[in-house]
């Protein structure tokens, strides 16, 4: 099986997975983890390929997503293994995914994992981040907005997770891209605080 072939086995095997999500982790969040890993791959000097084949499968076996996270992780060996993966080339993916969740607090050691981390950062940053956020939240039964920043919400979100992610880039090409998004970023969260007081302003004068 070439190169070509593996990936194509990967995008179905991935498409069988998250192809019904609704909470921004979709088929095309996938695709476009792997294919800024690939792009920032190729700038810094990483394996295009491998950044690639683990930005298409870094989300498996993430507790937000699966039930039983462990049994994904272990499927997912397997179809590396199927592939004809080398040991060490299903070492180096599986160590990426491993190290590319914000939440685990894990700092990737690998310049694979260092690409596939900042293009799964940059995925939630910007226009699409914004609208994945808020996708995130109504699937979960999560308010889009509440006044008390210590009732969670989608909102504050951004203020407790998203815009700290442009300052822990890891590579060059991807914090260029970061401090683009995050500029737009900031912008909306700007108008929607205007908006938002403009409502709450009114109706304190009723």
């Amino acid at each position: 099986m070439n190169r070509r072939e593996q990936l194509e086995r990967v995008k179905r095997y991935v498409e069988q997975i998250f192809n019904k999500d609704a909470t921004g982790h979709d088929f095309e969040h996938m695709e476009r983890v792997a294919v800024w890993s690939r792009n920032l791959a190729k700038i810094e000097g990483a394996d295009p390929y491998l950044c690639e084949l683990a930005g298409w499968l870094h989300d498996i076996g993430d507790s937000k997503l699966f039930e039983a996270p462990e049994e994904a992780v272990e499927e997912l060996k397997e179809m590396l293994g199927e592939l004809g993966l080398s040991n060490e080339d299903c070492h180096e993916v599986m160590s990426a995914i491993d190290t590319v969740s914000f939440s685990k607090g894990k700092q990737p050691i690998s310049l694979t994992g260092k690409v596939v981390q900042d293009a799964d950062r940059l995925d939630a940053i910007g226009a699409v981040g914004i609208a994945r956020t808020f996708a995130y939240g109504g699937a979960k039964g999560q308010s889009m907005y509440k006044r008390d920043p210590d009732i969670p919400s989608s909102y504050q979100h951004f203020y407790d997770k998203i815009v700290k992610l442009s300052s822990r880039m890891n590579t060059s090409a991807g914090k260029r891209e970061a401090e683009h998004r995050h500029q737009f970023l900031l912008n909306y969260l700007e108008e929607f605080k205007r908006e938002q007081n403009c409502s709450n302003e009114q109706e304190e004068k009723r």
